[in-house]
């Protein structure tokens, strides 16, 4: 059997284009020193989410090009692959995809989030493709927040094709007010962690939900082995 080290990054919120790729830079080199062959960071985190209140920079396809390849050299530089979710054009369409990298800095390819949440029908486009990526010998999917909250066969589909690995880059939460959550998928938490353990579950894969460094998380970013218990996961509102 094949051995991955893996990396989630919870970072805050950006405050800017600029602030993001910072932060992308800072947890890749933190992720690389630890051995990681794979980080993942949460959604939309380049330019940073812009619903739910949040305030989010507006990007041109080209800044967004030039984000994109900066996050290449970075990969490169530190001989890690990178799974990147932001805004991306296609033409005049706004997707929100999860971009992925490889540790040359080359782009495999990206996710596009096919089920958006009815909020979000107004920000972005629907993506209508699924994709497979290998890194290392590693078959994975990634599947981005509301659809793999609420739409499993996204998760099922990656893990009928040979994935051993779901990502899922997601927001809940808030820097202002929520919930205080104390225990890994207790009973009065929200949702989303139950969902995480079910997508793991179900499909007898590693799930690895990858939320923002929230002062009050609705999840924790959190890896799920096959049989649903939760290996790691990062301390709630802490970023890291």
């Amino acid at each position: 059997s094949l051995n991955m080290k893996i990396a989630l990054a919870s970072p805050p919120f950006p405050k800017s284009l600029k602030d993001s790729l910072h932060q992308v830079e800072l947890l890749v080199k933190d992720a690389a020193s630890q051995q990681a062959e794979i980080v993942c960071f949460p959604e939309s985190y380049v330019p940073g989410y812009p619903g739910m209140g949040f305030k989010a920079e507006k990007c041109s396809a080209e800044q967004l090009n030039s984000a994109l390849n900066k996050i290449c050299t970075v990969a490169a530089e530190n001989n890690i692959a990178v799974i990147i979710p932001m805004d991306w054009y296609e033409g005049d369409k706004l997707l929100n995809v999860a971009q992925v990298v490889s540790n040359t800095g080359e782009v495999l390819g990206y996710q596009a989030k096919n089920q958006l949440d009815p909020t979000e029908d107004n920000i972005w486009t629907t993506g209508t493709k699924r994709h497979i990526f290998e890194v290392n010998g590693i078959k994975f999917g990634v599947t981005i927040c509301h659809e793999g909250f609420r739409y499993p066969e996204s998760v099922r589909w990656a893990a009928q094709r040979g994935a051993k690995i779901v990502f899922h880059p997601h927001c809940t939460g808030s820097d202002s007010a929520g919930p205080e959550l104390k225990e890994w998928g207790h009973k009065d938490n929200p949702y989303y962690e139950k969902a995480m353990m079910m997508r793991a579950m179900e499909n007898t894969i590693y799930f690895a939900g990858v939320n923002y460094g929230f002062r009050y998380p609705e999840s924790a970013s959190s890896v799920v082995s096959p049989d649903g218990t939760c290996l790691a996961y990062q301390t709630y509102g802490k970023a890291g």
